[in-house]
């Protein structure tokens, strides 16, 4: 007979709203060299001699703790419609203004002979952002001079991915409470895709169409090491041992540094790495979103034009725009979480889906 999960949650505080925060400014950290018409290798890059930057850290660990959180949301959640909502909430409000201020704004950088009105990628950049697949990153006439100028917001490129990682992780539903049944399938898929990222990146190029690319792979392998260490219950460790398991798989990760087997390490330590600083309780950092708010997304998404904009009036070089797109960011993040992305989350209990699909369902009765 198969044992049925119990939905467990941790009631200890924990540290992933603060990795996160510090994930979203390592990737302004390493967008700044590019940005600014530096190599992209920053300081990471450098001691590791090229074999990852912070924001490689950072995505990946973003995925990690998504893959983590997302599992305890799904156990949660009374039905799909219910589990989408909340996806919905998380991703698209803060995502939506961004996008409308960048396009509000884009008049003030613009340098087109043609109208900006005018302009069909005006009209077009919302839209096709907004339903994540085959994203525009660019307005023919914005941030052309920069030295980066094929992007107004290149790090949109992660939302598809984290999407997709929602709708497959989502299939895991109808068998939510059966605990063998739920590990074995993400074992499966973990072990698929651990096996094909350490393929030849040429080979896995071959596939690159629609949303089955390289980066499905690269990411849904951290994605899904998340859920299934959310579902091993991972949170149950001791306290006591999580710091024993943290430096001994940070000792083999750097050890592995530079060495034919990183690609394995890579998969295999990273997600326990995040995990175990992240269930770490350290005080003072544990309840940083009770005083500040989550500003991790916002960061993330504000970042990149952000640094832009800073890069076309000002032609920073990548250490000053570093620390003053950090600071602005932040700012923009904090209106955001408190504006936007908080008040947006309070609506999660409001269950639209389930109602709309009644309404349609009595309208087509009549």
């Amino acid at each position: 007979m198969t044992k049925k999960f119990t939905n467990i949650e941790t009631h200890r505080r924990n540290n992933f709203d603060f990795l996160r925060l510090l994930f979203a400014g390592c990737v302004i950290i390493t967008h700044s060299y590019p940005l600014a018409g530096s190599k992209e290798c920053d300081w990471l890059c450098q001691i590791t001699n090229g074999q990852y930057t912070f924001s490689w850290i950072a995505v990946r660990g973003f995925f990690v703790i998504s893959g983590y959180l997302i599992f305890q949301s799904l156990e949660r959640s009374r039905d799909l419609s219910d589990f989408y909502w909340k996806r919905i909430l998380r991703l698209f409000p803060a995502l939506a203004v961004v996008l409308i201020l960048t396009v509000v704004l884009g008049p003030f950088v613009y340098e087109n002979d043609t109208s900006y009105l005018l302009n069909k990628k005006v009209r077009t950049y919302i839209p096709n952002n907004l339903r994540l697949y085959r994203l525009q990153y660019d307005i023919p006439g914005i941030f052309d001079q920069n030295p980066h100028k094929s992007a107004i917001n290149g790090s949109l490129w992660t939302i598809p991915f984290e999407f997709t990682m929602y709708i497959a992780v989502s299939l895991l539903f109808f068998i939510k409470s059966k605990r063998v049944p739920v590990i074995l399938v993400l074992s499966v898929f973990y072990l698929l895709l651990a096996k094909l990222d350490v393929f030849n990146f040429t080979e896995i190029q071959k596939w690159n169409f629609f949303i089955l690319d390289w980066y499905l792979i690269e990411l849904g392998v951290y994605f899904a090491a998340g859920s299934l260490l959310s579902a091993a219950r991972m949170a149950n460790i001791s306290p006591r041992h999580l710091p024993i398991i943290l430096i001994f798989s940070l000792g083999l990760f750097v050890l592995s540094t530079g060495q034919p087997i990183f690609s394995f390490a890579s998969v295999t330590l990273l997600p326990i790495i995040v995990l175990s600083m992240g269930l770490l309780p350290v005080y003072g950092i544990s309840n940083i979103t009770e005083h500040i708010g989550d500003l991790s997304y916002g960061i993330y998404i504000y970042g990149f034009p952000v640094q832009q904009t800073l890069v076309y009036f000002f032609g920073m070089e990548h250490i000053s725009l570093m620390f003053t797109s950090l600071i602005i960011s932040a700012i923009l993040a904090y209106l955001s979480w408190h504006v936007i992305e908080a008040p947006a989350l309070k609506l999660k209990n409001l269950q639209p889906i389930p109602i709309l699909i009644r309404k349609t369902r009595d309208v087509l009765r009549t």
